[in-house]
């Protein structure tokens, strides 16, 4: 049977007009099929992390070509069962609101790179939350997305495991053929397991251990749903099998922030359970934590062992560990179900016909949350089962700690920034490309750990209300039919809801939703809550074709469209990889720069290609322009030219990326333009605060300058332009003291204090103004015992002659610094009888 006669049969099965599909469609099979694919291709990618630079991108624009075919059979099938009769089928059209809004802000963008990466990834999403509608109207598509959901999280959940139990060559054979392995070890999935100040940290396919902790909320909650909705023990057991482990999984990642929203969670999704329900689900959960916490002292001491010492013994002595534990749980689990469930649900039924009967569990859940929080947290001895790792970060929860206190000021300083694009907002990236602007104190924080602020930020009001409005209409639909619909059509879609509640509210804290594998589970889940809902009908004045046909036929143009763009972008993330393939073999300019430029035609003004990878247009035009000069000055100066133009149109594209600054004003220092380069700086430094860089190159070419107003007797040039380097070195002084108002548990940042440069520049306009105290006790805290840095020396050489106006002298010093080389006698004798203009 043809494509369109099994989508022409599709269409005779609607219900109210709204999209249907047949277990006998071909494209509904392969629709599954390729979500399926999506499912255990996608998290192995990194989660298609949204990096931001071209080793993030190439499995985003995979995924994307994926999606465009995914639209165009969508839109095939669309085409002739579509009709545009209930309010909800107006939702499944305005999805494509979020995309618009990200192309309407890409007026404002604040990097076109950037920008553009998220209408494409905008545009996935979209897809996938049609594909969620399709996919799941009739019960057993919803039945296989859910499988393929949890199989797949399983697994991801079994692959973390692996490595934290010492068996991760076996994990990287398992997906190495297929996933984003480490380039040194085809073997290593790096970072599987993470270490920071807190020591180490299961992430799985993450790479990041909060983001895991939110895909196992997810995942814990999903298998306690599927075992407390069932009395059959062959479907309780896999699940409960699998949910000690995912909790284990959970411990190990050391994130206080799932520990907390965990709970919260919970509760929600008990007020949608009948009592016997919510009692069960306290039940198995509480039983699922005692047991995990029974055996996580030792799993957790195992596995940090086996990182530093492999051992087989050991890794067998950990897996039989978690084996046990878990096989008990399920065992109880099967026999609650089967025995305890059913009595249970007769005893309570005559309670859950009655009005608020269903909050008075959940209620008590949050009294007993509290108080087991006060056992936890206080200083009652309940906490010493936990291992030391488990037991100091949540010691740790307060509101005074580093990371609480760090996004709050992360979440400050992304208002501040949307204040200045409050309507559309400054494009996808924005808080990436701006915050160094807006940012109180020098951290380094590509994303803003909150979804609605950096959402709100890149799309502004207008995107941000969209989305929300977008998310609200779907909850409200999906609520109002699980109320009036019967248990079973309930439990067949609460699944998603489970997983959009639990993403939604833990990306309010973190970035799990800059994963665009996340994202997209997300707008399934959001498509899968949709086709369960009941909505009113539309009064349309006319019944026209061509009105129903509209939809699909716009879904095929993006499609096509897409699908255009994106193997175009992954054909130039293949050509950039090529050049950094040949590279390592040839220094051939030709060989070298034909992939390069192949690259930059596909995806021009792409950063990475023409400046900031670890191979660049630009870069290898200024190197070969400076072997050029000595040779052939022409030839060497048209070089450069290239690179000047190449990079003005990355400025145009990219007017806020720091290392694209930087380089305009390197060359404008190579051409010898130092008021134009002054000039630069002096402009940067507002959109760079916190980067030391910028005001040493400002201060250097003020004193630069003035020297040469100097010889030309211009007093009064001279005098501005010390004034003007005093008023940048006062900023930096300024800034350095509002740090120390920083609380003392949250640290600055990068470093940010007066450099050795700034130093000398600030002790020579003391010392040509006569203020030769000021000079040396401006200098002498930066200079070193190490004669041979050359910098150093000059700040010695101007400190000693500070001294000699003085009258004073550090012999010692200056026998050491003439030791090392005797011309330094003189210079600093001709400082001393430099004749300055006093102001």
């Amino acid at each position: 049977m043809s494509a369109s006669k099994n989508a022409y049969a599709a269409s005779r099965a609607k219900t109210n007009g709204t999209i249907t599909t047949e277990k006998s469609s071909v494209i509904f099979w392969i629709l599954i099929v390729f979500t399926g694919l999506f499912m255990f291709w996608a998290p192995f990618q990194r989660a298609l992390f949204n990096g931001g630079t071209y080793d993030f991108e190439r499995t985003i624009y995979t995924a994307s070509v994926w999606s465009s075919i995914i639209l165009l059979l969508i839109a095939i099938l669309a085409f002739f069962v579509f009709k545009l009769k209930e309010q909800k089928d107006v939702l499944t059209i305005l999805v494509l609101l979020m995309p618009l809004t990200y192309v309407i802000s890409l007026s404002n963008s604040a990097s076109h790179y950037l920008a553009t990466n998220m209408v494409y990834i905008q545009m996935l999403y979209a897809t996938f939350f049609i594909l969620g509608v399709f996919l799941t109207k009739n019960k057993l598509g919803t039945s296989i997305f859910a499988s393929l959901l949890i199989i797949s999280g399983y697994f991801i959940v079994l692959f973390g495991l692996l490595y934290w139990l010492g068996n991760g060559n076996f994990a990287g054979h398992l997906v190495g053929w297929f996933a984003l392995m480490d380039a040194a070890n085809p073997y290593l999935y790096r970072d599987a397991i993470m270490t920071d100040s807190n020591g180490l940290r299961l992430t799985s396919v993450f790479q990041y251990a909060n983001t895991y902790a939110a895909f196992l909320i997810t995942l814990s909650l999903g298998a306690l749903f599927f075992i407390v909705k069932s009395r059959k023990w062959y479907v309780v057991l896999p699940h409960a099998i699998m949910l000690v482990p995912i909790i284990i999984s959970f411990w190990l990642t050391l994130s206080r922030g799932a520990i907390v929203v965990i709970p919260v969670v919970f509760l929600i999704m008990l007020f949608f359970f009948s009592i016997s329900r919510q009692i069960l689900a306290l039940i198995q959960f509480g039983l699922a934590f005692a047991a995990s916490l029974v055996i996580l002292e030792k799993v957790t001491d195992i596995g940090i062992g086996l990182q530093k010492q492999p051992s087989a013994s050991e890794s067998w002595n950990g897996w039989l560990i978690l084996l046990i534990a878990s096989v008990v749980f399920a065992v109880l689990a099967v026999v609650i179900q089967h025995f305890f469930a059913p009595w249970l649900e007769r005893m309570t039924a005559r309670f859950d016909a009655k009005k608020f009967a269903t909050f008075i569990l959940p209620v008590a859940a949050i009294v007993v949350g509290v108080l087991g929080a006060i056992l936890i947290l206080s200083d009652t001895g309940f906490k010493n089962i936990l291992p030391a790792n488990v037991k100091t970060r949540i010691e740790n929860i307060n509101f005074q700690q580093h990371s609480v206190l760090e996004r709050g000021t992360f979440y400050k300083d992304a208002v501040k920034l949307w204040s200045d694009y409050p309507i559309i907002g400054a494009g996808g990236g924005a808080w990436a490309s701006l915050y160094e602007k807006y940012q109180n104190n020098p951290y380094t924080s590509r994303q803003a750990h909150n979804f609605a602020l950096q959402y709100l930020v890149e799309a502004g009001a207008l995107g941000f209300l969209a989305f929300i409005g977008f998310v609200i209409a779907v909850m409200v639909f999906y609520i109002r039919s699980y109320i009036k619909s019967s248990q079973e059509k309930r439990d067949l879609h609460f699944l998603f809801f489970i997983v959009t509640i639990s993403l939604l509210i833990h990306s309010m804290i973190d970035f799990d939703l800059s994963y665009v594998y996340l994202g997209a589970i997300l707008f399934l889940a959001l498509g899968g809550m949709l086709s369960n809902s009941t909505s009113a009908p539309i009064r349309l004045k006319s019944d026209s074709t061509a009105l129903h046909k509209m939809f699909p036929s716009l879904l095929a143009v993006l499609s096509i469209v897409m699908f255009f763009i994106s193997v175009q972008l992954v054909s130039a993330n293949g050509s950039y990889k090529q050049t950094l393939e040949v590279v390592k073999k040839s220094q051939d300019y030709n060989q070298i720069v034909a992939p390069l430029d192949k690259a930059i035609s596909l995806h021009p003004a792409h950063p990475d290609y023409l400046l900031t990878g670890q191979v660049s247009r630009i870069g290898i035009l200024l190197q070969v322009s400076n072997q050029m000069q000595k040779e052939d000055p022409k030839k060497g100066e048209a070089f450069f030219n290239q690179a000047q133009d190449l990079l003005n149109q990355l400025l145009k594209k990219e007017p806020h990326n720091r290392m694209v600054a930087m380089q305009q004003l390197n060359m404008l220092l190579i051409k010898g333009n130092k008021q134009e380069a002054l000039d630069w700086s002096n402009a940067q430094i507002p959109n760079y605060p916190w980067y030391i860089e910028m005001y040493e190159k400002s201060m250097s070419l003020s004193i630069d300058l003035a020297n040469q107003a100097r010889e030309k007797n211009n007093t009064q040039e001279y005098n501005t332009r010390l004034d003007n380097a005093l008023a940048t070195y006062k900023d930096v002084l300024a800034r350095v003291d509002s740090l120390k108002n920083l609380p003392k548990e949250q640290a600055q940042g990068r470093a940010f204090a007066v450099t050795p440069s700034m130093a000398l520049n600030a002790g020579q306009i003391s010392y040509m103004r006569g203020d030769y105290a000021g000079a040396a006790a401006t200098i002498q805290p930066h200079i070193t015992e190490n004669l041979d840095d050359q910098p150093n020396r000059v700040l010695i050489r101007w400190y000693l002659a500070a001294l000699q106006k003085q009258g004073t002298k550090d012999q010692a010093l200056y026998d050491k610094l003439i030791a090392k080389d005797p011309a330094e006698k003189q210079a600093i004798e001709a400082i001393v009888a430099t004749n300055f203009p006093t102001k």
